[in-house]
This record gives structure tokens, C-alpha cells and sequence, in this order.
């Protein structure tokens, strides 16, 4: 069972900040710290988008990807980063990234998924946008780990329906709630996989900020996870 900490956005463009996340991330017990690699201008709309200007701030450069990568290689943690374009897709290739994440709006970008399956790396797929009843065919010789996800920032809880969740067709998580409830829930009904962002203060300026989760609360996640797994 591991558990990604989904620094996303959350550094707020501050690059000394996303490493404090990283350290902050290890500490706290989280297995992977996981960042977002965009091109802010053609993948967000400005009309109508209070959070343009905040998503270009927090756009990262290919000079931010190999310092975070060097910050998590020190910290003793896997770097790991959502891809929305095969130019970000080679910058991770060129670090060296063990895997690589397609986020849920990128579920129908066919081009994308097809350069990240010809990596031969292992690819983790969320599902929240996907609309079908079948999981999407995706030829990936590294295989492929599809995540729970429901696309509602934050989710309410009755909007899970965990319970109808059958984890041994998706291998895990990613989860938009507020606290840890949920992601403890889906550990005990058989993910493997949690992915939840991560902020240390939930009252900082961005859209993440407050459903994510802070220090202790990740700390708490990764004890049940811990005993959990003790038990069984």
C-alpha cells in the first residue's frame, strides 16, 4: 500500500516552498511527492478562469523539474508528476522518473497516453472524467494501474460510494475530500494506491489548499496504513 502526496500546484510557484513540501512529505511518512507538468496557456481557458494567472505562476520549467527531482532523490522519495504534453513527458524521461501519472482530464487525450505507454513505464491512469462502463484499453507494456477518482473539487463524502468501489479492478485512489476519512476507508476495502494532495497550510492562497491534506493528517493516513497492513 503506498501513499502519494499530491504536491500538484500546492508550492504555489515558489520553488523553495515545493522543496519544504517534499521534506515535509518524506517526513510525514508519504511514499511518492507528486507534481503536475503543464503548459498553463494551452491547457487552461482564460476566459472565465479566476485561477488563469495562479496556473500560469505555478506553470514549472524544465530547470524547477530537475530541481525537485534532485530535492526528492535526496530526501530519499519518489518523484513522480501528472504529464499533459509529450515536451513535459520528455523532460521526465530525461530525470529519470520511475513512472508517470495521466490525469483525469487527460483520460480521452489519445496521443498523450499512447507516448507515455511507449516509455515501457508503469502508468498510473485516474478515472474521473472517463464515462464508460468498461475501463479504458490502453496498450502499455509497463503496465497500467487505474485510480478511483471522483472529479469534484472537494468531494462530499456521499458522493464516494465507496462501497460499490470494487478494488480489485482499480488499484487505488485518488481522492478529492476533505480529512482522511475517505482514503482510510478505500485502504480498508482493498486500495493499494492513495493519492491526495498535500499542502502545509490549508489556509494558503490557491484552489487545492483547503481539501488537502496537511502534515498530520498525513501522518494519521500512513499509521492506519501501517497498522493495517499489521493486522492483516
Amino acid at each position: 500500500m503506498e501513499i502519494i502526496a499530491e504536491i500538484g500546484q500546492n508550492h504555489n510557484g515558489d520553488m523553495e516552498l515545493a522543496r519544504r513540501l517534499i521534506r515535509e512529505a518524506k517526513a510525514s511518512g508519504a511514499d511518492v511527492a507528486k507534481f503536475q507538468l503543464f503548459d498553463a496557456r494551452a491547457l487552461f481557458k482564460k476566459e472565465g478562469n479566476e485561477w488563469y494567472d495562479y496556473n500560469c505562476k505555478t506553470e514549472l520549467s524544465r530547470a524547477d523539474v530537475g530541481l525537485l527531482a534532485e530535492e526528492c532523490e535526496k530526501a530519499g522519495i519518489e518523484f513522480m508528476a501528472s504529464v499533459f504534453d509529450t515536451k513535459r513527458l520528455a523532460w521526465l524521461e530525461e530525470i529519470g522518473a520511475r513512472r508517470h501519472k495521466i490525469a483525469s482530464r487527460s483520460i480521452k487525450d489519445a496521443a498523450l497516453i499512447q507516448a507515455v505507454a511507449k516509455t515501457g513505464k508503469r502508468m498510473l491512469v485516474s478515472l474521473g472524467f472517463w464515462d464508460q462502463p468498461e475501463f479504458p484499453r490502453i496498450d502499455a507494456p509497463g503496465g497500467v494501474d487505474f485510480l478511483y477518482c471522483i472529479a469534484k473539487y472537494p468531494t462530499p463524502l456521499s458522493d464516494l460510494h465507496l462501497k460499490s468501489v470494487d478494488f480489485t479492478r482499480y488499484k487505488g485512489f485518488s481522492d478529492h475530500t476533505i480529512g482522511v476519512v475517505a482514503p482510510i476507508a478505500a485502504l480498508a476495502r482493498g486500495a493499494q494506491i492513495i493519492e491526495k494532495h498535500f499542502t502545509l497550510d490549508k489556509e494558503m492562497y490557491g484552489p487545492d489548499h483547503s481539501g488537502s491534506m496537511t502534515p498530520d493528517e498525513l501522518k494519521t493516513l500512513v499509521e492506519f496504513r501501517n497498522a493495517f497492513k499489521e493486522a492483516l
